[in-house]
């Protein structure tokens, strides 16, 4: 029996954390501790991106 996933509302969630974490750096006035934890954030948001952004685009959806 195959499962049902909500792909197009985990990309919608996906899109919101880039945008937040690219926000939060730019209002982080340049505090380091801030600006390197968004950097990881936004590493761990490609991974999203490239497991579930890339795979609903070649699905369609």
């Amino acid at each position: 029996m195959a499962q049902e996933y909500d792909i197009k509302g985990m990309v919608e969630k996906i899109r919101a954390l880039r945008k937040n974490a690219e926000e939060l750096k730019e209002i982080s006035g340049g505090i380091q501790a801030v600006d390197r934890n968004a950097d990881r954030i936004l590493a761990n948001v490609k991974m999203l991106e490239i497991s579930v952004s890339d795979v609903a685009e070649v699905l369609g959806k």
